[in-house]
């Protein structure tokens, strides 16, 4: 990527905070990464080393969110990141794939969703659109990954998130919520594989001086702090990780987006601030200039407003304020 043009003078914070998101995803999506995330939270993988996850298991190439497939376009098996349906809307995934996994007596395949999160209160619980995204994943299998009234075909979903800025509470935790049989009478059990079909796994950052293991891996490839150098020396070191060219690329190119977001958030806050201190001057001013006339000349708030010619619709805030402070 070319980093003079992505922070190129003509983009704002927004353009800015698109194209981190986007850079962020891509950084997600490297094998290597998806490995170590699909080892720590995806009971399949437990005992599976991470290198063998990486190169034997994640299928194909992980498609990403930015470019999402058109409704009209030919549907290509498990890999589109969009669910259409004409009653539900459209989803666009971050990042979704498919991976194998291996079992006692073969393997099994799971459609994997993870999901970037910055903003962790939008308005309604998480956990929620976590289990909206893992039940279009399986009903969207319909005909598609199994034949109709075929459901023993249904393929397990995981739905994965990484929340970037959870309260401090939830900081440097990783929760998991899946389907559990529960017996009310009797002592008879279902075969696991028959309702274990759907998984949502909460990964909340922190301090990466704090945590280890794949808390340790995001919170510093994520963080807008450490430096690109420094992060590929923890990745190799600590994580075993080789530093691609893309892998490197993606991160550079991260770090120097973040930077350019909190420069055009200051730049911004700056202008914000000189202009409520401007409106906050001249409202000071205005309210002591008509105190002053009311004083000095008996005049009534209509008419000291008139002497200053204080637009219509400004008139009352004053007025409600001259009586606050009379």
């Amino acid at each position: 990527m070319d980093t003079n043009t992505t922070l190129g003078p003509g983009l704002d914070a927004a353009g800015l905070g698109a194209q981190y998101d986007a850079a962020c995803k891509r950084l997600l999506s490297e094998k290597s990464i998806l490995a170590w995330i699909l080892k720590e939270c995806v009971a399949e993988y437990h005992d599976v080393p991470v290198e063998e996850i990486e190169h034997k298991y994640i299928e194909g190439t992980p498609q990403i969110g930015e470019v999402p497939v058109l409704p009209d376009a030919p549907r290509i098996q498990g890999s589109s990141t969009e669910d259409a349906s004409i009653q539900e809307g459209t989803v666009t995934y971050d990042i979704r794939f498919r991976a194998a996994a291996p079992k006692l007596d073969g393997y099994i395949e799971l459609l994997i969703n993870l999901e970037a999160q910055n903003k962790y209160n939008p308005g309604y619980p998480l956990l929620k659109r976590g289990l909206y995204y893992c039940s279009r994943m399986i009903s969207s299998q319909y005909g598609v990954e199994f034949a109709p009234q075929h459901f023993e075909g249904i393929k397990k979903v995981y739905s994965i998130w990484i929340c970037m800025n959870p309260p401090a509470s939830r900081e440097n935790t990783i929760s998991r919520y899946r389907m559990k049989e529960e017996p009310l009478v009797g002592s008879f059990t279902e075969k696991e594989e028959n309702y274990d079909l759907l998984t949502v796994l909460l990964i909340h950052l922190g301090d990466s001086g704090r945590t280890e293991g794949l808390l340790r891996l995001l919170d510093v490839l994520l963080s807008s702090e450490i430096k690109p150098a420094e992060k590929k020396q923890i990745i190799e070191e600590e994580f075993s990780i080789p530093a691609s060219q893309s892998l490197e690329q993606e991160v550079s190119a991260m770090c120097n987006l973040s930077e350019g977001v909190w420069e055009k958030g200051i730049e911004k806050g700056i202008e914000k601030g000189i202009e409520k201190g401007i409106e906050k001057g001249r409202q000071e001013t205005i309210l002591a200039t008509a105190k002053n006339l009311m004083k000095t000349l008996k005049l009534s708030v209509e008419q000291a407003m008139d002497a200053m010619d204080v637009p219509q619709a400004e008139r009352p805030k004053y007025a409600e304020l001259l009586k606050e402070q009379a």
